[in-house]
């Protein structure tokens, strides 16, 4: 069994660019899971040995930050050894990270395990991987294959996040790391058996195109690919147009709601499960709500998507702090929130694509998304910080709904002012 005898099993009845989405969809929802998973295990650590808040937060935000940064080094690797040999690669790095972890005894362990290798092997989940996808698969509905797989980037570690708490209540939080490691290592045996390289690697072309040349690695050295793509950035208003705005998305998803909502529901009286739960509900809710945007941004100006997106979440932001936690307006931003949570990826590299083309997409939406990790990670470290120094997440949040009213002036700009030539 491999790619090439499952592509003949489908053959008349399903593009092999869909078994492909399939497989690329599950790698990320768990890729993204697992380097979520420290998320549940704030309370428990801090019960465990006494750690502070901060400093866990620490080693989360030193995740996000190298899951961040590894993106556009690991697109560069697609270009060079390939796409499968650079999946599989980084989630052996989860199974390492994540498996040795369960034996932490040391705050420096912990960031060792969590901070260095879970986040650098999550770069399988990363938004550059699911641009590569969509441009070597796809030459038809592009903006939604980009919202489906922007969808599992968010909904994988909100719909893990309520189990793998409960089985931190039931059998100890060792049993996240061991868990998340031994999911990770089975889906290694799917990724060989079924993820081709590319249509040509099956006998097809794209799904919607007549013809096309085959994708093939090219050997060119993976950091001068990542450093030329972040000089030609460098060089663009617009790259620093979608870095900016996307570095707040992070600060107002990833790096504060994801990582610091179950702690501030807990100190409201909310349980931990039920937190997660919460948490789930969205990721539910960002089912729908991204693979609309991409469908969305097939058919409308992504610009004018961004603005409602980011102005919607910097309301449901500023409400929540003041909402009493009830179950009435905690539905309401689970919902409200849960739609928007990752809308902003289609557009996002839908406008990155006209930018920059499609060869070099890959590259410069993982450097836009190094921008969006490193705001997380100033989220995760320092909504941190701000718990343990004033009590309270207010003032995180508020000044994350500031921002992203922000954003939503930024992304009105992009792509108005010149820009350089498509390669």
């Amino acid at each position: 069994m491999g790619p090439q005898a499952a592509a003949r099993l489908v053959a008349g009845r399903l593009h092999y660019a869909w078994v492909t989405l399939g497989v690329i969809f599950v790698v990320i929802v768990s890729a993204v899971g697992v380097r979520a998973a420290p998320s549940v295990l704030i309370l428990p650590l801090e019960h465990a040995f006494g750690w502070s808040d901060a400093a866990i937060s620490g080693a989360i935000s030193l995740n996000i930050l190298l899951f961040g940064l590894i993106g556009p080094f690991t697109a560069a690797m697609m270009r060079t050894i390939g796409l499968k040999w650079t999946v599989l690669g980084s989630m052996a790095l989860l199974v390492l990270g994540a498996g040795l972890s369960a034996f932490v005894t040391q705050l420096w362990q912990l960031y060792l395990t969590w901070g260095v290798l879970v986040g650098i092997g999550s770069g399988a989940g990363m938004v550059g991987l699911a641009a590569a996808v969509a441009n070597r698969w796809f030459a038809a509905k592009r903006g939604l294959v980009i919202g489906l797989l922007a969808a599992g980037n968010a909904s994988g570690q909100l719909i893990f996040l309520p189990i793998l708490a409960r089985f931190a209540e039931w059998f100890g939080w060792r049993s996240v790391p061991e868990t998340v490691a031994l999911v990770i290592a089975a889906l290694m045996i799917v990724v060989v058996l079924l993820l081709a390289e590319s249509p040509a690697a099956v006998g097809l072309v794209p799904y919607g195109a007549v013809s096309a040349p085959a994708e093939v690695a090219d050997g060119a050295n993976p950091f001068r690919v990542a450093f030329q793509g972040l000089g030609r950035g460098a060089r663009s208003v617009d790259f620093w147009l979608l870095a900016g705005s996307f570095s707040i998305c992070g600060f107002s998803t990833y790096g504060l709601v994801a990582t610091h909502l179950i702690p501030f529901c807990a100190d409201h009286g909310i349980p931990e499960v039920q937190a997660a739960g919460l948490l789930a509900a969205m990721g539910v809710f960002d089912l729908f709500g991204t693979t609309g945007s991409g469908w969305l941004t097939d058919r409308y100006d992504p610009r004018v998507l961004l603005f409602w997106y980011y102005s919607l979440r910097g309301i449901a932001l500023f409400a929540l702090p003041f909402s009493g936690f009830g179950t009435f307006s905690l539905s309401a931003f689970a919902l409200l929130y849960g739609l928007d949570w990752v809308a902003t990826v289609p557009p996002t590299v839908a406008l990155t694509t006209q930018v920059f083309g499609k060869r070099d997409a890959p590259v410069m939406v993982s450097w836009i998304f190094a921008a969006h990790q490193i705001g997380s990670a100033v989220a995760a470290f320092g909504a941190g910080e701000v718990r343990f120094l004033t009590g309270s997440y207010l003032i995180a949040f508020v000044a994350s709904g500031v921002a992203c009213l922000m954003a939503s002036g930024l992304v009105m700009r992009i792509g108005r002012a010149p820009a350089p030539a498509v390669a």
